[in-house]
């Protein structure tokens, strides 16, 4: 019997709002755009990309797009994004 594999899709297991809070966190650590990008794709996705896209004021496919791994969101994109997950931006001083 051939073994089954199944891709991981880390939108299905965030679940609580800790879940979201500590995936993006560890997702801003590596300060890879890409990488940002795609993980808050993944919590729209968790959330459901259409009801994020219209809270957002984006086009679905869109929206898509610019969170993918090949996406490359604009700071609007991205404020719109976070204030539809009802998230923020924050700046705060690295560690020494």
């Amino acid at each position: 019997m051939a073994l089954k594999l199944t891709p991981f899709d880390p939108a299905k297991h965030l679940e609580t709002e800790e879940d979201i809070l500590y995936f993006l966190e560890a997702a801003m650590e590596g300060n890879d755009p890409k990488h940002i990008a795609s993980a808050l794709g993944d919590v729209a996705r968790s959330k459901g990309m259409t009801e994020v896209a219209k809270k957002a004021g984006l086009g679905r496919q869109a929206l898509y797009n610019a969170l993918s791994e090949n996406g490359n969101p604009t700071l609007e994109t991205l404020l719109a994004v976070l204030g539809a997950l009802g998230l923020e931006l924050t700046v705060q001083k690295r560690a020494a």
